[in-house]
Formats: C-alpha cells, sequence, structure tokens
C-alpha cells in the first residue's frame, strides 16, 4: 500500500511523524465514451478560448473566475504563501463523543500508520487514549490544495481518519419531507416492527455488489458473443415498485424475511402482533385505576363496619304498662 502524504499529528505539544494512506477503493466498472456508428473512442482536447488552439498540461494553470466574467489567474506560489498551519500537519482541535458527528458529514476515510521507530510511541499512546476515552478526535488538516475537516478514531490496532464536510457544506432538507398530515396506525408500525425483527443483523462482510457482478457477465458474454447480447440477458424485466396495500405488502414482506430465514411463514405468526408500549401504558393505567377505585370502596367499606361495631346500640323504648 503507497501513501499518499506524509505529516504529523499534532497532539498539544505531542509530534507524532505519520503516513496517511487510502482506506477505501472504489470498484466500479469504468466506461468508455464510444462512437456508436463505429465504435471509435470519444476523446476531449483541451483547446483555449482565445486561439483555439490545443493546449498540453505542462501550460495549464489555474484561474479564478469572477462575478464579471474576467479570469484572475492564481498560481501554485499564491497558494504556497498563503499561512496555512495544517500543511503538513493533522492538528487536533477536540475530542468529542462520536455520536456528536452526522454521518452525512463523513467522507472520504485513511489510515494512519507510524513513521518511523520514534512514532511509534506517541502513536500507541494517542491510539490507547482514544480507545479508553471511547471519544473520537476533532482535527483539521490539509491535503490536495485546500485544509479539511477531520475524525480520528481506533479501527483494530491503528489509527483511522475520516474527512468531514465542513458544518456549512450540509444542505438543509428543506421540501423534501413529505407534504400533509400522513397518518400511521398502530398495526402498520406493529408489522413493521416483526419485519425489522425478522431481518434482525447482518454480517456487512457478506455484503457484495450485486450490479457489479451482472455488468461483468454481461461484458463476458457480449465478448464471448462477439458484441451481441445473449437472448437470457435481455428477458429481465422490472416489476411494479407500486404498493397498493401497506398491510398486504408488510405481512408478504414479513413471510418472505421468514421463509429466507428457514422459519414458518404461516399467516397466523405475521398477524399476531405484540401490543405497542403506547397501548400497553395505556391499558396498565387503566388497570391500576380499576384497583385503585377497588382499594379505596374497600376501605371505605371497612371503615363504615368499624364505625359501626364502635357505636353503642340503641335502647328500645320502655313499654308502658297498663293497670288491671
Amino acid at each position: 500500500m503507497r501513501s499518499i502524504w506524509n505529516g504529523n499529528i499534532s497532539f498539544g505539544l505531542v509530534s507524532i511523524p505519520i503516513k496517511l494512506f487510502n482506506a477505501t477503493e472504489n470498484h466500479s466498472i469504468s466506461f468508455r465514451q464510444i462512437h456508436t456508428a463505429d465504435g471509435g473512442r470519444i476523446r476531449y482536447r483541451k483547446v483555449c478560448e482565445l486561439d483555439e488552439q490545443e493546449v498540453q498540461s505542462a501550460d495549464i494553470g489555474k484561474g479564478y473566475e469572477d462575478a464579471d466574467g474576467s479570469i484572475i489567474p492564481i498560481t501554485d506560489d499564491d497558494l504556497a504563501a498563503l499561512p496555512l498551519p495544517t500543511a503538513r500537519t493533522i492538528e487536533i482541535v477536540a475530542f468529542v463523543p462520536l455520536a456528536s458527528i452526522d454521518p452525512l458529514q463523513m467522507d472520504q476515510a485513511y489510515y494512519l500508520s507510524a513513521n518511523g521507530v520514534p512514532a511509534a510511541k506517541p502513536y500507541t499512546l494517542l491510539r490507547e487514549a482514544l480507545a479508553r476515552s471511547r471519544k473520537v478526535a476533532i482535527a483539521k488538516f490539509a491535503l490536495r490544495g485546500r485544509e479539511r475537516l477531520g475524525m480520528l478514531r481506533v479501527v483494530g490496532d491503528v489509527i483511522a481518519m475520516h474527512g468531514l464536510l465542513w458544518p456549512d457544506e450540509i444542505r438543509q432538507p428543506e421540501g423534501i419531507a413529505p407534504e400533509g398530515n400522513v397518518t400511521v396506525r398502530d398495526a402498520e408500525l406493529d408489522l413493521a416492527d416483526t419485519l425489522m425483527d425478522t431481518l434482525g443483523e447482518v454480517d456487512l462482510s457478506t455484503l457484495h455488489d450485486d450490479y457489479r457482478e451482472a455488468v461483468e457477465e454481461l461484458i463476458a458474454a457480449k465478448s464471448e458473443n462477439g458484441g451481441a447480447m445473449s437472448p437470457a440477458a435481455s428477458e429481465k424485466s422490472g416489476g411494479d415498485a407500486q404498493v397498493i396495500d401497506l398491510m398486504a405488502a408488510l405481512e408478504n414482506s414479513v413471510r418472505a424475511a421468514k421463509s429466507s430465514r428457514g422459519e414458518p411463514a404461516d399467516a397466523g405468526t405475521v398477524t399476531e402482533l405484540k401490543p405497542r408500549k403506547k397501548a400497553a401504558a395505556k391499558k396498565t393505567a387503566g388497570t391500576a385505576k380499576k384497583a385503585a377505585a377497588k382499594t379505596a370502596k374497600t376501605a371505605k367499606a371497612g371503615t363504615a363496619k368499624a364505625t359501626a361495631k364502635k357505636a353503642p346500640a340503641k335502647k328500645a323504648p320502655a313499654r308502658k304498662r297498663t293497670p288491671a
């Protein structure tokens, strides 16, 4: 693996020489543009608008287009003269919980390697400190001519760095959420919960790019057939993605998920849903209310009985005697 950048991690007064390596790679299949009539390659030439002459890469520089359309030339020396403390330094500025980082900010990932034997001790110190704190480090660094934001975290025995977009580079999702009030029934949420539980977890290492494999098979088939499309490949067609009955779609999804896991997928197990927490809490509150009423009634009856027991019994009035 070849390093793409050499510099230092600035950790307070500690400086750690490191090398930067790409942590990811792109396996997408690349296509060339061709002339459909004869299959010839389509290439782009860089031509100057003023003299209409093709320009070589060595003669191409940078320029900023102003609001009025004029071009302001910017040279490499101009950029090199700018004060950029992070030109060769990954400067750690804070340590924060991982949960405080919005995944929308995540960008390119890199591995950081200790550059030389003397760097091994401070590198290990930073790695172990990050692991023990269960936090990530927020840092600023410069790469490919611009200053960037980064997040350092521990991955196995190494320190990885994720490039982060600056906060003002994250667009607000205005006008994207569904319009109007959409009501979702508890029964639908229960089925969605059942489907989520049925699908369970997955080992990400077992997932692969089905589309890329299909493209590779298509290329191999056309190569064997002299560029002709194989009949079997053209028979596939997309299904109707419209969902007419949400409940039926959820129930069918649960059955399919259970069937794929080798579990019985009968309708009875799908429709027997656990009450949601809200409903359960309501039921519990009702039961508690009835119990409290019953207790109060019993207590009232007991108090009345005790009162009746303590009160002295009234004597019957004496009967008058009639003289003989």
